[in-house]
């Protein structure tokens, strides 16, 4: 028998992004499967140094499009919370494996790696951890008998239901609760699905209509089992909001707000998009199917409605039987989105028990909001389809650009070329940190550099390269500029008086400035000391 253990980290061949991700980790010494072996014993510093290894792979291996093209954020040492916490759990999930296969002497150095990296899972929480205020006059009856009527059909949980300032309503551990504690668990046979519509007298209508996805079905049911006094999902229904308050229903006077920016053209296209989806559909289905589809209860209110209900509270889940559906989960509805989520993973039906169970990825302590994410979006897509801006500085705030990079490929080959799309994005680094090149991707970055270090005995070509990241940063000035000038002024928002989506409007605006701003000021900072850095070239000439 070999004294230690072995830990294999894999990068999965069909990642989308597989190709770049296994330049970096090459880059870094690793490979796409990469066997870390260890001695039974291990000291501190060792620990450490295994634990490292493992997190720069796990790190890599989890990036999102996003983290891939910005890399990482200066300082921090890692690409973003949510990755750190994705790493982490996967990391944890290995040695859980490991545990369950390997004999006594080495259980005792996994469990010791184990312990190691729990603590890190804590100091991170510890790090993101956000203070909530519960509103104690809110006493969310309504949402205390839905709670009831699931865990009559099974559900377990170890939250309950609170109004939190600034959040709405929102799930409160009940206790402290651990790494990989199951918060809630909701049985399947009170999830709904579309198999509910292929159920419904609805069904035989819809299915013959081209192009009809399941999940327009799903929410045309929903318009009308909203309404049934019989409903097995009544206790559900009536805990709905008559209003979702999400960009979908802003008015005239905060989509005027929106002029400019990113935002106004995501809400005016996805209300579009809907509008030619309603005329499609109505009122044809309720003039030939008046029974099926009564005229009063599917007008284009109701419609942008069961819209807005699909849109801020469904997921996407996968069954026992393999199929993915996008779903509507009682309860689980509460859980309020976080960039720093306590739950990361929570979509997949346990065919054990034939329950979604929601898995604590880091600490939750008694008191404290438990938080999962929704998914990687950035503030306008989250204001369109939920209707908030996340708490804190989001990473995926991201301003998507028309840059032209032939230029700079002439000069050295550049990373900028083995991506289609670029992007550029507000600083969210400390402000003791280096305001030169915020917000810029880091495959620019390594363009500009690249530029400087690739023939550094020839002082012409210095020169050169210098030339070409000026231009490259003038270029992008002059883009932003323009898109400041389009923001203009932020007005100032009477908090007392102005309407909720003015207030939400105005706040959009104020980031997205923000973001543009902190860009322009990286520009023009980088400008300056290349200028700098020609002059004295000149000089020397």
């Amino acid at each position: 028998m070999r004294e230690g253990y072995s830990i294999l980290l894999e990068l999965s061949d069909v990642d989308p992004f597989f190709d770049k991700k296994k330049i970096l980790l090459n880059d870094m010494g690793f490979d796409v499967k990469e066997i870390v072996h260890n001695k039974s014993s291990l000291d501190r510093d060792s620990l450490s140094t295994t634990l490292n290894q493992m997190l720069q792979i796990a790190r890599i291996i989890h990036l999102d499009e996003v983290e891939l093209y910005f890399g990482q954020t200066g300082g921090l040492g890692f690409y973003s919370p949510r990755n750190e916490m994705e790493a982490q759990n996967f990391i944890l999930s290995l040695i859980k494996s490991a545990l369950s296969h390997h004999v006594r002497m080495q259980t005792h150095a996994l469990q010791d790696l184990r312990d190691a990296l729990i603590n890190r899972i804590h100091e991170l929480g510890t790090e993101v951890k956000v203070e909530n205020k519960i509103d104690i006059n809110y006493q969310c009856d309504k949402e205390k008998r839905l709670v009831q009527w699931a865990q009559n059909s099974g559900a377990k949980t170890r939250l309950q239901i609170a109004y939190v300032e600034g959040a709405g309503r929102g799930a409160i551990a009940m206790e402290d609760m651990e790494v990989g504690d199951i918060a809630m668990e909701i049985p399947a046979s009170i999830i709904i699905s579309e198999d509910l519509v292929y159920k419904s007298d609805m069904y035989q209508v819809l299915e013959k209509i081209d192009g009809m996805s399941s999940e327009t079905m799903s929410l045309l049911w929903s318009m009308k089992e909203r309404h049934n006094c019989n409903s097995q999902f009544k206790m559900y229904f009536d805990t709905l909001p008559e209003n979702f308050n999400t960009g979908l229903s802003f008015g005239v006077e905060a989509i005027m707000a929106l002029d400019g920016t990113l935002l106004f053209e995501e809400i005016m296209q996805a209300k579009e998009h809907l509008r030619v989806q309603y005329d499609e559909l109505f009122p044809a289905l309720s003039k030939d199917h008046p029974d099926i589809f009564p005229p009063e209860l599917y007008t284009w209110e109701q419609f942008l409605w069961a819209c807005e209900l699909w849109y801020s509270n469904s997921m996407k889940i996968m069954f026992a039987d393999g199929n993915l559906k996008t779903c509507l989960i009682p309860v689980a509805g509460f859980l309020n989105h976080s960039l720093h989520p306590h739950i990361v993973h929570y979509g997949k039906i346990d065919s054990t028990t034939n329950s979604l169970k929601f898995r604590l990825s880091r600490p939750c302590s008694v008191g404290e909001q438990c938080c999962l994410s929704y998914g990687n979006f950035s503030g306008s897509h989250l204001i369109t389809f939920y209707g908030f801006l996340p708490q804190g500085d989001n990473p995926y705030d991201v301003i998507p650009l028309d840059f032209e990079v032939d230029q700079v490929d002439t000069m050295v080959e550049c990373p900028l070329s083995n991506w289609t799309t670029h992007m550029v994005r507000g600083t969210w680094l400390s402000e003791n940190q280096n305001i030169f090149y915020y917000g810029l991707p880091s495959p620019l970055l390594d363009c500009l550099r690249s530029a400087r270090s690739q023939m550094p005995f020839t002082k012409t070509l210095i020169k050169a390269n210098m030339e070409v990241d000026k231009e490259v940063l003038e270029d992008l000035q002059s883009t932003f500029n323009a898109m400041m000038e389009n923001l203009s002024d932020v007005d100032s928002v009477d908090r007392e008086s102005s309407s909720w989506d003015v207030k939400l409007a105005s706040q959009f605006k104020e980031m997205q400035r923000r973001i543009v701003s902190s860009i322009l000021t990286s520009c023009s900072t980088g400008i300056k000391l290349v200028e700098h850095e020609l002059s004295k070239c000149k000089a020397e000439e």
